[in-house]
């Protein structure tokens, strides 16, 4: 059975294998994901997202359960070196980490960013669409850290969950930043802390001084290490997803999702295509390489390398 066959046909292990090959940049998962195509778009995407330190992973790990709970099936893909999802995580975590192994109906995996841009992975998209076509219902995507690179996220996922902790500053360098205009749900986690309410009032005034939009991101006080508020976060990002697919709204970010999706692809293989010229035995390689003063015309170069795209094989 070929590996897409297999991965339609629920092989976790054809799962597993396939993401091997998106993370390894393999030309054969391109194809693959090709091939699933008619199969996907049917899983509900969900990204978290925050400052490190906030409890994404922890928060990430009480969601799953509630989805469970609610008999939806879940991929997780956790694109942090730190997540607990990579067995780095203190002790505590691993062991409720530990209570989703042997659940059919997750599957988890982590991600290196590798240096990405964006604080995801260039894989993630491709991992995603693997999880779409493997029947899950919903793909939570937990990005690394937050700031003006990781806006990519909204590109990516349906709804956006942006994690805050209590009185720590990060809400309010996320108004500095502009995140606030990516998220759909906040989360004020680690209400344990205190300080809580006075870190709602102050994202509620920033999104009463922002443009007026038909969706007003609703504020979910929570504590996922004591799994207290977990149901209402799942319940806001829900409703979230009821307003995108009755105002229409659903249909237009998935479609510009996929505009993004194109010119990524597209991104990227000129980007390739830009090395092997360079690289190859051409005209323009070989005055680059013999060039020891650096005086040649970047531009003047780029506008040469467009002009004489490498074939596959390299000259």
């Amino acid at each position: 059975m070929s590996l897409a066959g297999a991965l339609l046909s629920g092989d976790v292990r054809a799962l597993a294998r396939a993401i091997s090959l998106a993370e390894d940049r393999d030309p054969q998962a391109s194809q693959l994901v090709a091939d699933l195509q008619p199969h996907t778009g049917n899983a509900y995407l969900v990204g978290l997202t925050g400052a490190p330190g906030t409890g994404k992973s922890t928060l990430a790990d009480a969601l799953v359960k509630v989805i469970r709970d609610r008999q939806q099936t879940v991929g997780v893909i956790a694109v942090d070196p730190s997540s607990p999802f990579t067995g780095g995580a203190v002790l505590g975590d691993r062991i409720r980490m530990a209570r989703h192994t042997l659940d059919k109906g997750v599957f988890i995996r982590s991600m290196g960013a590798r240096g990405h841009l964006g604080g995801l992975a260039a894989a993630t998209r491709e991992a995603i669409h693997l999880l779409d076509a493997y029947g899950r219902d919903v793909v939570l995507v937990e990005t690394v850290g937050v700031g003006q690179s990781e806006l990519e996220i909204s590109t990516i996922c349906d709804t956006v969950v942006l994690v805050l902790m209590p009185e720590s500053g990060d809400a309010v360098q996320s108004i500095k930043a502009g995140i606030l205009e990516i998220a759909d749900v906040f989360v004020i986690n680690k209400t344990d802390l205190g300080g809580a309410e006075k870190t709602r009032r102050l994202i509620q005034d920033a999104i009463g001084l922002g443009p007026k939009q038909a969706w007003r991101p609703p504020i979910v006080l929570a504590s996922a290490v004591k799994e207290e508020g977990i149901d209402q976060v799942w319940d806001a990002v829900l409703q979230h997803q009821a307003y995108l697919k009755e105002s229409g709204t659903l249909a237009t970010r998935r479609q510009q999702r996929l505009k993004q999706e194109v010119v990524a692809l597209v991104a990227d293989r000129a980007r390739e295509d830009a090395r092997r010229v360079l690289d190859g035995d051409t005209a323009v390689g070989r005055r680059l390489r013999e060039n020891r003063n650096g005086k040649l015309n970047p531009y003047a170069l780029a506008e040469e390398v467009l002009g004489q795209r490498a074939p596959q094989g390299g000259s």
